[in-house]
């Protein structure tokens, strides 16, 4: 009781300035779940680039990859090759440009993917066939990816560390500016690929992140990628995550039964005409 009283008390003396008038407007106007702390809580399993509302079932009903076949005129959840480089105008340098169709007139048989490898970002956070889980505290955020098994752990207002190794999901820290979470990464290998067929980058990519709620079902995940390797200015993505209530992350164990490295041997000897039982 004392602590409602006193809270009552500091927020009548309290005379917010214009901006903080036109923040609180927003945020009633927001269905946006939030924390004690009064963030946007992005804690929740959701499915990358996605804009349809429901469960997992009712947002891939559906066919071909993804869906379950239900309802032939409900879209498709898009894998992490359904976005060519030039979709979203990828500036790459001319050389790299001509590596990335190279790879895309072989149908991605070089993709990091079909050896069971992270898919890393932002590929990873885009793909729609499976799901990814937020779980948010007031001192860090962890996301758990189903696919490859991978996760990430992002502290919040702390530097990067001085001792980065190269990694496949590069090093994380956050911060909010305002209601969007913020994400810096770095230190990353030059293994992956950003998004879609052949879209490599090297050891210099740096990539950040921001997540913004903007109702119950939905967030907006913008990207700004910068390579001076391969790219000749940012490229800038924006997508979106739509919650899936009751669906959960299963195990996913890709070496166990994995034959695309199978299936590329056969291209790279046969040639691209080469076709999948």
């Amino acid at each position: 009781m004392r602590a409602v009283v006193a809270v009552a008390i500091l927020a009548a003396l309290w005379v917010p300035n214009a901006a903080g008038q036109n923040d609180a407007r927003k945020a009633a106007k927001s269905t946006a779940p939030r924390t004690r702390e009064g963030k946007p809580d992005l804690t929740g399993v959701w499915q990358g680039g996605s804009t349809t509302p429901g469960s997992w079932e009712e947002a891939n009903a559906g066919t071909g990859v993804g869906g379950t076949g239900k309802d032939p005129s409900a879209p498709v959840a898009l894998s992490s090759n359904d976005r060519p480089a030039g979709r979203e105008g990828a500036p790459y340098q001319p050389w790299a440009a001509e590596k990335v169709l190279q790879s895309f007139k072989n149908r991605g048989i070089d993709d990091p993917a079909a050896l069971c490898l992270p898919l890393g970002l932002p590929r990873l956070p885009m793909l729609g066939l499976f799901p990814q889980q937020i779980i948010q505290t007031p001192a860090q955020v962890v996301i758990l990816y189903e696919y490859m098994g991978v996760f990430r752990v992002i502290p919040l207002n702390v530097p990067h560390p001085d001792n980065l190794l190269p990694s496949y999901m590069g090093n994380s820290v956050g911060h909010w500016e305002g209601d969007t979470l913020v994400v810096d990464v770095t230190g990353f290998n030059d293994k992956t690929w950003l998004s879609g067929t052949g879209t490599f980058h090297s050891d210099s990519l740096h990539i950040v992140e921001r997540y913004t709620r903007v109702n119950k079902d939905r967030i907006n995940y913008d990207v700004t990628i910068e390579d001076p390797k391969v790219l000749t200015k940012q490229w800038v993505i924006h997508t979106s995550m739509m919650l899936r209530e009751g669906t959960r992350l299963e195990e996913y164990v890709c070496a166990e039964n994995n034959l695309d490295p199978g299936y590329y041997e056969k291209l790279i000897k046969e040639g691209i005409q080469f076709q999948r039982p």
